[in-house]
């Protein structure tokens, strides 16, 4: 699977991009597996409240199943302007 970061989540956890083998139910259990990998992940999701989550492209929430999703996304949220 494919996990990509934007903004300061990139900027905290070192990377754009990365592909991992997960064996995440949902994007919690993703989110919860990631923050155990080293401080800097752990940093990047500590308040989830800040943080936005896309599926293949569609905006979802952190209970969403992964199911057979081939991309997961996480960034801070949109504003208008």
């Amino acid at each position: 699977m494919r996990v990509l970061y934007f903004a300061w989540l990139r900027e905290r956890i070192g990377v754009p991009v990365e592909d991992i083998e997960t064996s995440a139910e949902t994007i919690e259990d993703l989110v919860l597996e990631l923050s155990n990998r080293t401080p800097r992940y752990k940093a990047a999701f500590s308040d989830l409240s800040a943080v936005r989550c896309a599926l293949d492209q569609n905006l979802v929430s952190f209970d969403t199943p992964l199911g057979d999703a081939r991309e997961v996304a996480f960034f801070p949220p949109m504003t208008g302007g």
